[in-house]
């Protein structure tokens, strides 16, 4: 393999080709198809187009290619339980798909998987049907790919460490998870503060000018700029956690900027205006009744009600905020002035599948979703489910089951528009007993506030005409309201331009989730990227995870745009 792009492009087509020839075991028509589209611009390039030539063959092309794959001689030794286990996961495998068990063996960070991993990894896939799994092992072997090319062009040194940042910070978790292994981070909570300590640390070792801990236990971070009286760009994200969850969601936007600044910090280098980090204390709203309190509170969002309330243990906020040594009073002096700021810009794990399903590794994001959430009750006539007839029944809960029905048509119409009944109970209910009445919530959300508006009042509609035709009644509470967030369309073209930059397709989506910069977006212009998650992109989840090549990248791209933004700002 040559050690450059440079001579891999310039190399003839049968020397290239050979030369690429490794990464794809059995199958030199991968390599042969990606050498007719040098020359490469980067390893991330010459990586899609390796993946493109794969993905753009024929089903039976791509079949007979998994076919292909040898037997793995190298899987990793464990103890006598476990390669009878093996064996026996290997053997079912091949009897259930026809093929040999295709992995990565080595994981997210290009580290060697053990035992216990791979016993994990085949276990889930037997489970999948024969089309998926083909799929899948197509995944391990891009990945493989991957792994082998850092053989020649070196390894995402700026990813692994960013990685292992996050495998640090992981360390710390809530009691009654941490004894588990699980991954549970609340806000202000013995772990919660740990980690702002943490990053604290982390940040004046990456030499950030100033950092402190502010008034809501926000992690603030400023690298000044060249000048005195510059403007300042912000960035960073949340490090709370939703209960036993992913390491990634909202971490890697804290983790990727503060790599920009060490690294600029190595060079000696300062920019044209302040970049500020920051590390929001609180966005998931997982121990009190409120979320975005971090970055609510840097647009004069903070609620002075909030304080009262109180946790699942009976300790108000404001209780938790003075154990913590944090100064109420100070909570208002956080709001930020808009003039002083540039924009804000967030990097984020995809928490989805889409990146993941097309092969791509960053993501643009356009509009983070808006949002209507309710909680509803539906009332009808608790009977007798033996002596009732079917068409003299008031039944609350098949209402709600048509209503459901109906949000998932509804939704599926509107491109990037979705619906969810994620909380369904019939209160005291009995096997011989005709529900009376069903509770439910709602989730509504859409691009924007019209497409969002639209499902609403449709979703809304629906429900009163299922009530009166079916003789029953309901009651609607509003819970959540929040608008749309459009990318603001100078800065998203910075992204696109800084991943055009890297040779990596520019690929535009919407975000279905909340994020910080929904809250900065009220105040000043906000722009976000996306990165791949792995595992179908599950998110909320111990498995949540990507990789550190992936994670470079988003380095990179984020080093370009502040590059770009450096030149603008001073001519």
């Amino acid at each position: 393999m040559a050690h450059t792009l440079a001579q891999l492009n310039a190399a003839t087509p049968a020397e290239a080709q050979a030369l690429l020839d490794g990464l794809y075991p059995h199958a030199p028509w991968v390599a042969a198809h990606a050498v007719q589209s040098r020359p490469f611009r980067s390893v991330a390039d010459l990586r899609q187009r390796l993946r493109q030539a794969v993905d753009g063959a024929s089903p039976d092309a791509r079949l007979a290619l998994v076919r292909a794959q040898a037997e793995m001689a190298q899987w990793p030794s464990g103890n006598a339980e476990q390669t009878l286990r093996l064996a026996q996961l290997k053997a079912d495998y091949a009897a259930r798909f026809g093929f040999p068990a295709v992995l990565a063996l080595r994981g997210a960070r290009g580290t060697p998987l053990d035992s216990s991993q791979l016993l994990d990894e085949l276990s889930r896939r037997l489970d999948n049907p024969p089309d998926a799994e083909v799929e899948e092992a197509l995944r391990h072997l891009h990945r493989n790919a991957e792994l082998r090319l850092h053989d020649f062009f070196g390894e995402p040194a700026l990813g692994n460490d960013i990685w292992d940042w996050q495998e640090r910070l992981s360390t710390h978790s809530d009691p009654g998870y941490a004894e588990k292994g699980q991954l549970t981070v609340t806000y202000l909570t013995d772990a919660h503060r740990a980690c702002a300590q943490r990053i604290s640390h982390w940040m004046r070792e990456c030499g950030f000018d100033e950092v402190a801990v502010d008034a809501v236990g926000n992690v603030v971070g400023r690298y000044r700029a060249d000048r005195p009286g510059a403007p300042t760009l912000m960035t960073g994200s949340h490090y709370d956690t939703v209960r036993n969850g992913g390491k990634y969601d909202g971490r890697l936007g804290i983790f990727v900027p503060m790599a920009c600044v060490r690294e600029l910090h190595r060079q000696g280098r300062r920019l044209p205006f302040d970049l500020e980090v920051i590390g929001f204390a609180e966005e998931e709203g997982q121990r009190y009744r409120a979320t975005f309190l971090g970055s609510g509170a840097l647009i004069g969002d903070f609620k002075p009600e909030w304080l009262d309330q109180k946790d699942a243990d009976g300790i108000t906020m404001r209780d938790a905020m003075m154990h913590a040594g944090l100064c109420i009073d100070d909570i208002p002096k956080l709001r930020r002035d808009p003039a002083r700021y540039l924009g804000f810009i967030e990097v984020h794990i995809e928490q989805g599948p889409v990146l993941y399903e097309l092969g791509l590794p960053l993501g643009i994001v356009t509009s983070i979703n808006g949002s209507v959430r309710y909680q509803a009750q539906i009332f009808g006539m608790a009977c007798h489910a033996g002596t009732t007839p079917m068409d003299r029944r008031r039944d609350a809960a098949v209402a709600a089951a048509e209503l459901a029905l109906f949000v998932e048509r509804r939704a599926a119409r509107d491109a990037d528009s979705v619906g969810t009944i994620g909380m369904l109970e019939v209160p005291s209910g009995s096997i011989n007993v005709v529900p009376g009445e069903c509770r439910f919530s709602l989730d509504l959300r859409a691009p924007s506030d019209p497409q969002r508006d639209s499902l609403v009042n449709d979703v809304l509609a629906e429900l009163a005409a299922i009530c009166q035709r079916r003789g029953l009644r309901y009651a609607l509470e509003e819970t959540m309201r929040a608008a749309a967030a459009p990318s603001d369309p100078v800065w998203q073209q910075r992204w696109e331009r800084a991943v055009d930059a890297l040779g990596v397709p520019v690929y535009r989506m919407p975000s279905g989730a909340g994020h910080d910069a929904m809250k900065l977006h009220e105040v000043m212009p906000q722009a976000m990227l996306f990165v791949r998650g792995q595992n179908a992109g599950i998110s909320h989840n111990p498995r949540e995870s990507t990789t550190s090549d992936d994670i470079q990248l988003a380095a990179l791209a984020m080093q370009g745009l502040l590059d770009t933004l450096a030149i603008e700002t001073t001519a």
